[in-house]
């Protein structure tokens, strides 16, 4: 029966539409002319969307084990400046000189103020569009809160792998003449991996992606006879660039063959286990081939670690081009 009442006052209570269907009863409690936005509940559930939101909370909860710190959910832990600041003092290996615990609406905006500022101050330089605010952050604005999140993990090279294109409809209410009005605009969270980067030049392998699937698995090829022509002189066969390169061994001992020295075990995880390990192991990988003479890989070594496609044929092409002639 309360159920019923419930669904009923929700009836009269809100405007015949359907964007305002989910509005939470404090999210109507608007002043004449004051807006609100809100993502819509559809948004919510794409597997994208999804996976964006849980990618940021493993990579907050990584950074902050140490300070016993656990986030479940991004605007509610996030609003009152808390775990930015922590995320951002350990980010940037630096102390900002806060209040720790506040708990008057007024203390939490000044320690968000404090930490938004510090934030502006690494970004702004580098030219990212700063699209959140003190109050929209300290209001739970979830797509405020991402924005500033995507931005962070980019600026600092976060070794996670954000999924891309991920966009949004927002709702955005407004109350006018004591009624409610609701529209809907697209937000686009995150973009390419090369693009958000700050890498805008496109090369081959964008191309190969975006327009001629079927000449990519004859480039495919190609590097795989390649690479087995050497590994197999190791006993060691490779069937998927995807994933046989992804824990830096093969790149290592592949690296090795070309120049034709043998590598101490001692410099490099022979069977690695953790996320960390493999990005040594491809980042000593990088540092072979600057020695061999070649240019540093476009690719990051995260992004080959995360089974990045693009990034470990980047790689492997380089070398291609390189040593296709050593024997």
């Amino acid at each position: 029966m309360s159920d019923l009442q419930e669904e009923g006052k929700n009836a009269i209570n809100s405007p015949m539409s359907p964007a305002l269907a989910d509005v939470h009863p404090e999210d109507t409690q608007l002043e004449e002319n004051e807006e609100r936005t809100m993502i819509d509940p559809t948004s919510k559930e794409d597997p994208k969307f999804k996976e964006l939101v849980k990618v940021l909370l493993d990579w907050i909860n990584d950074m902050l084990v140490e300070e016993r710190i656990i986030v479940k959910q991004l605007e509610e832990d996030l609003y009152d400046g808390q775990v930015l600041q922590k995320l951002l003092e350990k980010l940037a290996g630096c102390k900002l000189n806060v209040a720790e615990v506040t708990q008057s609406e007024i203390g939490q905006k000044q320690k968000l103020q404090t930490v938004l500022e510090a934030v502006h101050d690494l970004l702004r330089p580098r030219g990212w569009a700063l699209r959140w605010s003190v109050d929209s952050i300290h209001g739970k604005n979830l797509v405020a809160i991402l924005h500033l999140l995507v931005s962070l993990a980019m600026h600092f090279r976060a070794p996670i792998r954000l999924p891309e294109h991920v966009t949004v409809q927002v709702v955005v209410v407004r109350k006018r003449e004591g009624l409610l009005h609701s529209s809907h605009i697209s937000e686009e969270l995150t973009t390419t991996t090369e693009m958000m980067m700050g890498r805008f030049e496109r090369d081959a392998f964008d191309t190969l992606f975006d327009h001629a699937p079927d000449k990519l698995s004859v480039v495919k090829k190609s590097l795989i006879t390649f690479v087995n022509k050497h590994l197999n002189k190791l006993n060691l066969e490779v069937t998927e660039l995807e994933t046989q390169f992804a824990d830096g061994v093969y790149l290592v001992l592949l690296m090795g063959l070309l120049e034709d020295y043998f590598v101490p075990l001692h410099h490099f995880y022979l069977t690695p286990e953790s996320f960390d390990q493999k990005v040594h192991n491809v980042s000593f990988a990088f540092e072979l081939m600057l020695d061999g003479g070649l240019k540093k890989p476009k690719a990051r070594p995260e992004d080959v670690v995360n089974l990045d496609l693009k990034s470990t044929l980047r790689v492997l092409y380089n070398l291609f081009t390189k040593y296709k002639n050593v024997e």
